[in-house]
């Protein structure tokens, strides 16, 4: 195989791509432990990331190193290092990990918004974690494909290139070697159905400043933060708590000093509209949100006690215990109709941050009867 310099200029055959950023890219292996009923139980998993420094910084899918408590990377020439997780960002599905390394060789990162249908791409990762350093060749589908999985909204580079399990968090590149995106095998499974010919990546423009900031502090420190405990609103909600609207962000509880206390926003208001974007759940609230920066002004659209408010908020920033408790993250639209949930009363996995938010709402506006 013949190596040619990637510079951005020179259109390349995908065996030149291959050998040319093999060395760029690296296999993933993680170990999570959990007890069961007091039973230790070890799982495993795989997946891939590729080399953003020459000292050893790697980027990779947030997915693919959730919950590990070992992370273990391989090299191309079969070398294994132990990996610090620096950060990730659930969010935008992106971690970054480092490994005890000089002179690795990094990728050449493109310009993801000059991306065309039709253009030739491919993928190299280790498809079901143990193809390793496997290639995959197709074109480019669709940009800009506004896609939801598990409640996170992504904009994602469509291709039809063969992308499985095990190739999460590897590059995708372009014909000039470059990589334009970070493959995701999760969003490949849409809704628990495997699908074919149709995979994603997350366009490389959407986190290289996320990626920096992560290197430089260890989480997304400028990501626009509210301070809310949102839930999606229902016609059931409305119906039940005699509100005339049935589309929005419910807000469960709010932060004291948080931006959103600072805007006025008070439990029970339906967050409607963003500016102009109009938020009709949880996942619009999410998706709207991308698109500002800590210490952006909006204005909210807000349904207050049958009235429709204008409300101008300014993002704070997101603080880092934030990134583990429930502020500004769903409560699972787990809602049952009757006041309860069906975790237990614990919005969002059961961390115990708030209990039942309706049994403060009953309480708080006197339906309780």
């Amino acid at each position: 195989m013949q190596t040619v310099k990637v510079d951005g200029k020179t259109q390349m055959s995908m065996s030149e791509v291959y050998a040319s950023n093999v060395n760029s890219v690296v296999s993933i292996n993680v170990s999570a432990t959990t007890n069961y009923f007091g039973q230790t139980v070890q799982t495993a998993a795989s997946g891939t990331g590729f080399f953003i420094t020459e000292d050893g910084y790697i980027l990779t899918n947030h997915h693919v190193i959730s919950g590990a408590s070992t992370v273990k990377v391989t090299l191309y020439n079969g070398e294994t290092y132990d990996a610090k997780v620096i950060g990730s960002d659930e969010d935008y599905d992106i971690a970054v990990l480092k490994i005890d390394v000089t002179g690795a060789t990094p990728v050449v990162l493109g310009d993801s918004s000059k991306v065309a249908i039709g253009e030739s791409v491919a993928a190299v990762g280790n498809p079901l974690g143990e193809l390793t350093f496997s290639m995959s060749e197709g074109i480019v589908s669709c940009v800009n494909r506004a896609i939801n999985v598990d409640g996170t909204p992504f904009n994602m580079i469509q291709v039809d290139c063969s992308i499985n399990p095990g190739n999460s968090g590897g590059p995708l590149f372009n014909s000039y070697g470059e990589v334009i995106g970070i493959v995701s095998a999760k969003y490949s499974s849409y809704s628990n159905t495997t699908v074919e010919g149709i995979g994603f990546a997350i366009p490389i423009n959407d986190v290289v400043s996320l990626v920096k900031d992560i290197m430089t502090n260890g989480y997304v420190t400028n990501k626009a933060y509210m301070g809310i405990t949102p839930q999606t609103m229902t016609a059931q909600m409305a119906q039940q708590y005699r509100y005339d609207v049935t589309e929005g962000v419910f807000v469960c509880s709010v932060d004291p000093d948080s931006a959103a206390d600072k805007a006025g926003l008070k439990l029970g208001d339906v967050i409607t509209k963003m500016d102009d974007k109009t938020i009709s759940s949880y996942e619009d609230l999410v998706a709207a949100k991308k698109s500002y920066s800590a210490g952006d002004t909006v204005t909210l659209t807000v349904y207050r006690g049958g009235e429709t408010i204008e409300v101008p908020l300014t993002f704070d920033a997101v603080p880092e215990s934030a990134e583990t408790n429930n502020s500004d993250q769903s409560t699972d639209n787990s809602y049952n109709g009757n006041g309860g949930y069906g975790n237990g009363g614990y919005g969002n996995g059961g961390n115990g941050y708030y209990s039942n938010p309706w049994d403060f709402f009953n309480n708080f506006f006197g339906y309780n009867g």
